[in-house]
């Protein structure tokens, strides 16, 4: 089974395209979340994990909704994490988690996608997204191949500087900036509840006829991207930044 997390669709793209070689059934974490789902699964042949890096290593979210469900079944499982650079030293973190859920881990591995991260970075422009996608299919196919044949993945790039990021900075990351608080909708607001539907963790709520978030926010940067008028805005942070979503 592979079990995809995606904020704007470059996880859920990757999940799709692995799914297509391998045969496998696709489940979306997004939808668990929403309807706080934590029921055993039944994992016939395989677990791959496709997810993108928050600050170098697998979402926390992702991680405390694997660590609540019983997983029955073949216990081999991949990690396939998109990013915008780099993984960093996620391998680590993640043979942790396969250790504590009982896995045999597979490994891990990244395959670079646009960024859309727009509370920090810029997103790329479309020929670069264009060469990004290029790059990624072939690194994706490589992928899917061995998971297909039950082979593990090559060991990362593991310097102090992804243990430097994955570590220290990672665990600063969420009570640094992970929050909702700045996010909020401008005059162009339509009220159509499209970030309300788009929310895996169900933090906006419509109130007065615009959108509220409350305090659990993950970041996933899905109701700004989604936002079909580009009402919402992060702070001063995404003020005329190019929205990204993956609509191939």
């Amino acid at each position: 089974m592979i079990f995809y997390f995606s904020g704007t669709g470059n996880s859920k793209y990757v999940a799709e395209q692995i799914a297509k070689i391998t045969g496998d059934e696709i489940v979306s974490i997004n939808d668990k979340l929403k309807q706080s789902d934590t029921s055993d699964i039944n994992a016939n042949d395989k677990l791959v994990f496709v997810v993108p890096t928050y600050s170098w290593r697998i979402p926390r979210v992702v991680r405390d909704w694997i660590l609540k469900t019983d997983f029955e079944g073949t216990k081999n499982a991949w990690f396939v994490m998109t990013c915008g650079s780099e993984i960093g030293n996620a391998e680590k973190y993640n043979k942790q988690l396969c250790k504590e859920k009982g896995f045999v881990y597979m490994g891990s591995a990244q395959v670079v996608m646009p960024e859309n991260y727009i509370a920090m970075f810029n997103s790329p422009t479309q020929e670069k997204i264009e060469e990004i996608f290029n790059k990624a299919d072939a690194e994706i196919q490589k992928v899917a191949n061995l998971v297909l044949e039950n082979n593990s993945f090559s060991t990362p790039r593991n310097n102090l500087q992804d243990k430097f990021m994955s570590g220290p900075v990672n665990m600063l990351f969420y009570p640094m900036f992970v929050k909702a608080k700045d996010f909020y909708a401008d005059d162009k607001c339509t009220n159509c509840g499209k970030c309300v539907k788009v929310c895996p963790l169900n933090n906006i709520e419509i109130k007065n006829n615009k959108p509220v978030w409350n305090k659990n926010c993950t970041h996933c940067m899905a109701c700004i991207s989604y936002c079909p008028t580009s009402a919402i805005e992060y702070g001063k942070k995404t003020v005329g930044k190019q929205r990204y979503k993956c609509e191939r």
